[in-house]
Order: C-alpha cells, then structure tokens, then sequence
C-alpha cells in the first residue's frame, strides 16, 4: 500500500523535479553560476548571497572560489529559482540600472514594509523569495 502511494507521489518519466537526486546534480552548476552572478550585479554582500541561496557563509566563498563539489538541495534549487526568475522579470521591467538597483533599494509596497527585497527575502525565506516574484511578474503584466 505504501509502494502505490510512493509511485503516485513521484513526477512522471521525463518531468524535471528537485527532489529527483539526478535533476539536482545536473542543475546544481549552473544554478550555483546564475545566483554568483546576480548577487554580484545586485550589490549585495557575501552574506546576503549566502543567506538568500541558503547556504552558509563558508559554503559561499567556496562556491565564488570555484571550490565547491556538493549539489544543491531541494530548498536551495527552489531559492535559485526564485532569484533567477526575479532577475530576468526585473530586466525585462526595467530597460536601465533599475533592474540590479531595485532589490537593494528601500520599497513602500506592503509586501516590503519599507524593507529592501533583498532584506525582506532573506526575513521571510522561499515564500517571500516566491511573493517578490510573483510581484515583479505581476508589475509586468499590468496587474
């Protein structure tokens, strides 16, 4: 009885998950790249990179020195994610500097509370990561 319910609970053939051991050690990398990169075009500091992938602060520097073997795990590929997805909706938001200043800057709307995103991300974790880009994807879209 529990086999039939572990083989409904898991993604079909072909369907990407983070929980699958195989997808997170094929995306791991360039994960790992995508969030080095744009914490850097954001400004923020090593222990705002470390604290949004949530990894610690030693893991960070190994990951930025090229040193770091592991892979990512499910909550962590989730993170990447979420910043990934919000770095490409600020860029296509806004056509300036805008787009890497945005997460640092001081924000008014209730979802920040007068916190930068970035603050306001690493305080609320994977769900406020998910709201701020749900955010951004709906300032894009009119809404």
């Amino acid at each position: 009885m529990v086999s039939a319910a572990i083989q409904h609970a898991e993604a079909p053939p072909g369907l990407q998950t983070f929980a699958s051991d195989g997808d997170r050690s094929r995306l791991t990398s360039a994960a790992v790249k995508a969030v080095l990169r744009l914490i850097e075009a954001w400004g923020a500091s090593n222990a705002e990179g470390a604290a949004l992938l949530g990894v610690s602060e030693s893991t960070w520097d190994r990951m930025k020195a090229g040193t770091w073997e592991g892979s990512l795990g499910q909550d962590q590929l989730t993170r990447a994610s979420a910043l990934i997805g919000l770095f490409k909706g600020l860029h296509l938001l806004f056509a300036n500097d805008m787009a890497d200043r945005w997460p640092k800057l001081e924000n008014r709307a209730p979802l920040f509370d007068r916190r930068s995103p970035i603050g306001a991300m690493i305080e609320g974790g994977i769900p406020r990561m998910l709201e701020t880009r749900q955010y951004i994807d709906a300032l894009r879209g009119g809404l």
